[in-house]
C-alpha cells in the first residue's frame, strides 16, 4: 500500500495545483470480461503483458507512447520486428524496458512485475485462463496492484471499442478513445453502407492463418476476428462452420471441397520464430515484391489444388497483426476491396491506414500490409 499512498500524496499535490479531482482519482471500471476493478487513474505506471498493446497505447498517446511502461512481454521484436525497429528507432530508450515472458507459458515473473511497482498490469483475454490458474490476481491484489483485461484478439469485433474506452479511463484519454472508436467507425461504414444498398452476390473466402509458418495446413478463423472481417467485407467464410471457436484448423480436403473463390492468407516477417520459412512478410516497409513471390509459392501446395481462387489469381496476402489491435477497419476495406472490386474501386484503404498514422499513431505510414496476385501479374 505505500505505493498507493505516493500515488495520493503526488495526486493531492496535483490538486493544489490545478484544482481538480482528475489527478489519481480512484475509480471503478469495468474490463472486457466484465470484472469490476478498481484503478487509481490515470495510471503512471503500466506493465503491458503483450508488447503488441503498444498498437493501441500508441493511438491514445502519440507523444509519448512509452512514458508509462514500465515493462512489457517480450514479443514486438519477434512477431512485428519492422515496427519493433521503427519505434526503437524513434525512442532508443526502449531497449531498456525490463521484458517478461508470457503467462500462458508461464514464463511471467511475477516477483519481477511487483518490484517495478505498476499502477496496473494490463493482460489480452486469451490469457486469463493461465492468469487464474496460477492465482496471479489474487497475488497482484494483496500488494495493491489490479489486473485489467483487454481483448483486440478473441472478439476484436465485439470487444474493441470497450477496449479502447477502458484505455481511454486508465490514462485518461476518454476524448482520444471516442475520436478513434467515431473514426473507425466511420471508416467500416464505408464499406458496410455500401455493400448493403448494393446487396451483392458474396464470393465464399478461405482465410489462411499464417500461412508458410509451419508445413501444416492449415490454421484458419472461425465466425470471428479474420472470420467476421471478411462477414463485414462481403463475404462467405468458408471456415465459419467448422470452426467452432475464433481460431482452430481445416484440413486440406476441406478446401479442395469447398473450392473457394477467394483466398486470404495472413502474414508477417517472422524471421525471429521461423527462420528462412515459407511465411509472406507483409507489414511495415515491407518488400511486396518479395512478400508477392513467397505469397505464389504457397498456392502451390496440395491444399489448394485445382482451387478457383488459385486459377483466378484471386490469393492475396494481409498483414497479420490486424489480428491483434483495433485497426481491423483498415482490414476490412481492403478485404471488400478484394472481394468487391468493382463496388469499391473509388475506396482506398491505403489512405485510410495513412489517415490512421497522421491523426493517432506515433510513427508516419510505411506501405507493405498487402499484396496480392492479381495485382502481382
Amino acid at each position: 500500500m505505500r505505493f498507493f499512498n505516493r500515488v495520493a500524496a503526488a495526486a493531492t499535490g496535483f490538486c493544489v495545483l490545478f484544482s481538480t479531482a482528475a489527478f489519481a482519482d480512484v475509480v471503478t471500471l469495468k474490463d472486457v470480461t466484465g470484472r469490476d476493478v478498481e484503478v487509481n487513474v490515470p495510471v503512471e505506471h503500466v506493465i503491458l503483458g503483450e508488447g503488441r498493446q503498444i498498437y493501441f497505447l500508441g493511438a491514445l498517446d502519440r507523444d509519448e507512447p512509452f512514458k508509462r511502461v514500465v515493462g512489457w512481454r517480450d514479443d514486438l521484436s519477434k512477431a512485428d520486428p519492422e515496427s519493433y525497429a521503427a519505434y526503437l528507432a524513434k525512442y532508443p530508450d526502449i531497449a531498456k524496458l525490463p521484458t517478461f515472458g508470457g503467462m500462458k507459458d508461464g514464463t511471467f515473473d511475477i516477483e519481477q512485475a511487483v518490484a517495478l511497482k505498476p499502477d496496473v498490469v494490463l493482460m489480452n483475454v486469451d490469457a486469463k485462463t493461465a492468469t487464474e490458474e496460477a492465482g496471479y490476481i489474487e497475488k497482484l491484489a494483496k500488494v495493491g496492484i489490479p489486473l485489467v483485461y483487454v481483448d483486440f484478439r478473441e472478439k476484436p469485433m465485439e470487444n474493441t471499442e470497450p477496449s479502447m474506452r477502458v484505455m481511454g479511463k486508465l490514462l485518461g484519454k476518454e476524448e482520444k478513445a471516442e475520436e478513434f472508436i467515431k473514426f473507425r467507425a466511420e471508416s467500416i461504414a464505408k464499406v458496410t453502407d455500401v455493400l448493403a444498398k448494393a446487396n451483392p452476390k458474396k464470393p465464399l473466402v478461405f482465410v489462411e492463418r499464417a500461412g508458410g509458418y509451419s508445413d501444416d495446413c492449415c490454421m484458419s478463423f472461425g465466425n470471428e476476428n479474420f472470420g467476421k472481417m471478411v462477414e463485414f467485407a462481403g463475404g462467405v467464410n468458408m471456415a465459419k462452420d467448422i470452426i467452432p471457436g475464433t481460431f482452430g484448423t481445416v484440413n486440406p480436403e476441406q478446401i479442395i471441397a469447398a473450392n473457394p473463390d477467394q483466398i486470404i492468407i495472413t502474414g508477417g516477417n517472422w524471421q525471429g520464430y521461423v527462420p528462412g520459412g515459407a511465411w509472406v512478410g507483409v507489414g511495415y516497409g515491407a518488400d511486396v515484391k518479395e512478400a508477392a513471390r513467397k505469397l505464389e509459392n504457397l498456392t502451390k501446395r496440395p491444399a489448394f489444388t485445382g482451387v478457383q481462387a488459385v486459377k483466378d489469381g484471386q490469393v492475396h496476402a494481409i498483414w497479420h497483426q490486424f489480428y491483434n489491435n483495433p485497426y481491423q477497419f483498415v482490414a476490412i476495406q481492403q478485404i471488400a476491396k478484394w472481394l468487391h472490386p468493382d463496388l469499391f474501386a473509388d475506396l482506398d484503404p491505403e489512405a485510410t491506414f495513412t489517415e490512421l498514422h497522421e491523426r493517432f499513431l506515433p510513427l508516419p505510414y510505411e506501405g507493405g500490409y498487402f499484396v496480392s496476385l492479381t495485382t502481382s501479374k
